[in-house]
């Protein structure tokens, strides 16, 4: 892309999904260029322009063009026309689509936007998209590799083999074994998993119901018993350091609008970041992962407590805390459930209609959720995955080692299992998603740094084959429901992670008497 327009776009906080990218990359008129994508935020208040909303306003595209004249010579039916070269060489740079760029960052997001109504054969194509993704993982690991088949090529003489499959069935036979029933696009098999081997039962035990896994055992086509597993597994070979001297900062779970908002313990946080004190001043990204607002009619009888009843109060209130963030740092902040946007992931990003005032802060970036951003020093890039989280619950309940540990008080040990399986959600039914038949959005194809979520309101730090996991502190206080089950969340904290010598520190701003007074 022209390296001015490029540069306009990033200044207006444009994000562009991939096809858009790629017509816009065509275009070597700097004010053609910028007047559509002016014109489309505008007409349809996105600041996210997808290709269904150039396609939308073809007429007013065409308008513009026809203002135009000379330089490009460009036509509005040019511009549509596949470009299989261009989409191939671009798949080939980016896994996933690319919609923000600048010579410090870069944003990874999944097509948020179904251009169609869902059908039986958007899911059965979202699941083997994420079937074909996670099957390239595993094999890569040298132990799946020997003996690797397909489910459907198993012959009926018992002999060694190794599969890569989906769990579709989970259950305890009569004699306490486990019986997994397991699909790969050939066919299906049973798998039998012996109570006595303690070892091998307890790894088989955990997994979920779509979990894909690779499988070693003994058998034919009828049967197989089973000898060993293997997740697809995360792995950091190299830990990233920069060589400037900045930081990154984690908040979540502002919930601005409830009556149990900290404000006072968030403008302890403003105060210090605009101080003087060496720490703060090296601060230079700040990710915001998600329920930044408490939301209006998430939950019954929500309206009994909160202390803004409005979106736009709520929205207003929280760009009053953002603007006080100094300049000179890029703010990322993708959505959650109480956000205005739907709660099916992946979450779009948070939309102009309800959030205005968002809009006009510059040194904001909304994302999707998830979002995978990469912050660029020369020829290094350290990768950091926000998601807010909402399957944390579903791995606690079903992943029996988790709920023992009563892991709500430790989320960062639920969040493993993200990282374990490369996927943030993996079993249908436990969260609401949209399908994708091209790209499982939830898949996590490349290992990230760090994974930051948040939802559970505890701050928790943990570091998973040289990732490393942050779940996020919460801005409000303990919620009736959260006494009613209780979660007794752990305000106030802040993590800071050093890009330059990898320190993490934590700070707390926490006021006592807010935190604690009875509401």
């Amino acid at each position: 892309m022209n390296q001015e327009i490029l540069r306009d776009v990033m200044q207006r906080g444009l994000l562009l999904d991939k096809e858009v990218f790629d017509i816009i990359n065509l275009i070597s008129d700097r004010g053609l260029a910028i007047s559509i994508l002016d014109n489309l935020e505008r007409v349809s208040g996105q600041k996210m322009i997808t290709k269904s909303i150039l396609r939308n306003n073809e007429v007013l595209v065409k308008d513009i063009l026809s203002n135009f004249s000379g330089g490009d010579e460009l036509r509005f039916d040019y511009l549509f026309k596949e470009k299989k070269e261009v989409l191939v060489e671009v798949k080939k740079k980016i896994d996933g689509a690319q919609i923000g760029y600048s010579p410090d960052y870069k944003i990874y997001y999944a097509n948020t936007l179904p251009d169609h109504k869902l059908e039986v054969k958007d899911f059965t194509g979202h699941f083997r998209a994420r079937y074909y993704e996670i099957q390239k993982i595993l094999m890569n690991r040298p132990e799946v590799q020997q003996n690797l088949i397909s489910i459907g090529k198993i012959g009926g003489n018992r002999s060694s083999i190794s599969l890569i499959g989906m769990v579709s069935e989970k259950k305890v036979t009569k004699n306490k074994n486990l019986l997994i029933k397991m699909e790969d696009l050939t066919g299906s098999i049973s798998v039998l998993v012996k109570v006595d081997n303690e070892d091998l039962f307890s790894k088989f035990d955990e997994l979920q119901l779509d979990d894909i896994v690779a499988v070693k055992g003994s058998g034919n086509r009828d049967m197989m018993f089973a000898h060993d597993i293997f997740y697809p597994d995360s792995f950091i070979y190299e830990k990233i350091k920069f060589e400037e001297d900045i930081s990154i900062a984690f908040l979540s779970d502002l919930h601005c609008g409830s009556d149990r908002h900290l404000s006072q313990s968030l403008d302890n946080f403003l105060n210090w970041i605009n101080s003087e004190d060496a720490n703060a001043k090296k601060i230079r990204y700040l990710f915001f992962v998600g329920d930044n607002v408490d939301g209006v009619g998430i939950f019954p009888g929500q309206d009994k407590v909160l202390k803004l009843k409005s979106m736009d109060e709520q929205y207003k209130l929280l760009a009053s805390y953002l603007s006080r963030i100094p300049k000179n740092i890029t703010m990322f902040m993708c959505p959650g459930q109480h956000d205005a946007v739907r709660v099916a992931e992946p979450q779009p990003i948070i939309n102009k209609r309800y959030a205005p005032y968002l809009y006009e802060i510059d040194n904001l970036v909304l994302v999707t959720n998830p979002s995978l951003i990469k912050l660029i020093e020369k020829d290094k890039e350290f990768k950091i995955l926000m998601y807010h989280g909402a399957s944390i619950h579903g791995f606690i309940n079903e992943i029996k080692e988790l709920r023992l540990m009563k892991a709500h008080n430790s989320p960062a040990k639920a969040v493993k299992h993200m990282l374990k399986r490369r996927h943030l959600a993996p079993s249908h039914g436990s969260f609401v998603y949209i399908p994708n038949i091209e790209r499982d959005p939830l898949v996590i194809s490349e290992t990230p740094d760090i994974l930051c979520t948040g939802e559970v309101h505890r701050l928790d730090i943990e570091n998973y084959n040289g990732t490393i996991i942050i779940t996020g502190s919460c801005w409000q206080a303990q919620t009736p429901f959260e006494e009613k089950v209780g979660n007794i969340p752990d305000p106030g904290k802040v993590p800071v992670f050093n890009l330059k010598t990898r320190e993490l520190k934590i700070y707390d701003f926490g006021v006592e008497e807010e935190i604690n007074r009875e509401y």
